[in-house]
């Protein structure tokens, strides 16, 4: 399987080059648990602890992105990484992982809302509306 069909005009363009893929590879490193958390990694580790354990994780991270580029790299698919593992391992692994990919994003978002409506109330003003009032929003 060399090539990918487009659904639109059945060709595949390789468009993304290297600064992009490291802009999405930093762009999903970094969010709002990175930020609401890192108070009390710094707590109970310290400073330098947890930049050890940042850079730990990221290490890891940075060899399991590489990993699949080079999958995509090799085997373009028009689907996600789901397809990897349903091709090279199991049907079933695919299907539980484009399942659990889709529940992860369903929780992140929830936490995310959750997350802002916090941060929300740290102002004095609005201090007097729920956290369940920003949420509904």
């Amino acid at each position: 399987m060399s090539k990918v069909q487009n659904e639109s005009n059945n060709v595949v363009k390789r468009g993304l080059k290297d600064r992009h893929i490291s802009m999405i590879a930093i762009g999903g490193c970094i969010g709002t648990g990175l930020f609401v958390t890192s108070g009390g990694a710094i707590h109970d580790a310290g400073a330098l602890g947890a930049l050890i354990g940042y850079a730990i994780i990221g290490i890891m991270v940075f060899f399991l992105m590489t990993s699949l580029g080079e999958m995509a790299t090799y085997l373009p698919v028009s689907g996600s990484f789901s397809t990897y593992a349903t091709r090279f391992v199991d049907p079933s692994l695919g299907f539980a992982l484009g399942w659990n990919y889709w529940f992860n994003w369903v929780v992140t978002v929830a936490a995310d809302i959750t997350i802002a409506a916090q941060v929300i109330q740290y102002w004095t003003p609005l201090q007097g509306i729920p956290a369940w009032a920003w949420s509904a929003l």
